[in-house]
C-alpha cells in the first residue's frame, strides 16, 4: 500500500514536484507528503494559536532527539578506543546549531523553506528544518532506515569527520588565550534581550580592553557569546571565515 502511495505522490499528486525534489535529498519518495510538508512550515509563519501543531516545531523536537541518538551511536562505533569526553565533544560539534545550519544550507533546504513560509528566513530556520526533516523520516521509515539516511546522506555527504577531530570550536577559549598572551582583557556584555520567533533572544557584545569588537544574537546567551567571539577573531585577523 505504501508503495502505491509513493508511486502516486511521485507521478500524479498535486505535490508531485515537491515529491520529486524531496526524492533528490532523501533517496526515496515519501508516502506521507503532508508530514514532510509540515517539516518546512516554521512557527513564525503561522498565525494560529496552535502554531506548535501547525508548524515544524514538534517534528523538530523529535528529530533533535533522534539525530542526537544516531550521532552518538555512530561515534561510539567509529571510535572504539576514544573516551567519553572525546565522544561528547565530537557529538556537540556535529549537532550544534551552527553545524546543522551549514549542513541544511548545503542540502538546499532553503528552497523548501522559501516555498512554505511567507516570512524572512533566518539562519536558525535551516537547522530547525533539518531536525524536523529527520523527525519526518523517522516517523515514515522507523529508526534503522533513519539511521542509514542520517549516516549516508548527511554525515558522510556533508561532514568531514576527520577534520572535525582537530577542529576547535570553542572560540571564547581561543579568544581569551590570544588576549592573555597580548596582555589584554576580554569581557562580554548583554546589549539586549528581546522576543523573536516567540522565544527569548539575546544580543551580546565582546569587548577587548573595554572596546567593543563584535556583536552577535542567538536564542542562547552562551551561543551568542561564542558567535561574538568568532566574529571578534575574524575582525582581529586571527581567524578566517573558511577556518570557522
Amino acid at each position: 500500500m505504501k508503495f502505491l502511495f509513493r508511486l502516486y505522490n511521485y507521478h500524479f499528486s498535486k505535490d508531485k514536484n515537491f515529491a520529486k525534489r524531496l526524492r533528490s535529498i532523501l533517496g526515496f519518495t515519501p508516502y506521507n507528503i503532508a508530514l514532510f510538508k509540515l517539516a518546512f512550515y516554521h512557527k513564525s509563519a503561522s498565525t494560529e494559536k496552535l502554531y506548535a501543531i501547525r508548524s515544524n516545531e514538534r517534528l523538530e523536537y523529535l528529530g533533535d532527539a533522534v539525530l542526537g541518538t544516531i550521532v552518538a551511536e555512530y561515534l561510539f562505533k567509529k571510535y572504539p578506543n576514544k573516551n567519553e569526553g572525546f565522544l561528547t565533544k565530537m557529538r556537540s560539534k556535529i549537532v550544534k546549531r551552527q553545524s546543522l545550519n551549514k549542513i541544511a544550507d548545503k542540502m538546499g533546504l532553503d528552497v523548501f523553506l522559501n516555498q512554505y513560509n511567507n516570512t524572512k528566513l533566518s539562519r536558525s530556520m535551516l537547522g530547525n528544518a533539518l531536525e524536523a526533516l529527520v523527525g519526518a523520516v523517522y516517523l515514515e521509515c522507523g529508526y534503522y532506515k533513519t539511521k542509514n539516511y542520517v549516516i549516508n546522506k548527511i554525515l558522510r555527504s556533508y561532514l568531514d569527520i576527520h577534520e572535525l577531530e582537530t577542529f576547535d570550536d570553542n572560540y571564547k577559549s581561543q579568544l581569551l588565550e590570544h588576549c592573555q598572551k597580548n596582555g589584554q582583557t576580554v569581557t562580554y556584555k548583554m546589549l539586549a534581550k528581546y522576543k523573536f520567533e516567540k522565544r527569548d533572544r539575546f544580543k551580546v557584545a565582546v569587548l577587548i580592553d573595554d572596546k567593543k569588537i563584535a556583536t552577535a544574537d542567538d536564542f542562547n546567551k552562551k551561543s551568542a557569546e561564542q558567535t561574538a567571539s568568532e566574529k571578534a577573531m575574524q575582525t582581529l585577523g586571527i581567524l578566517t571565515e573558511t577556518d570557522s
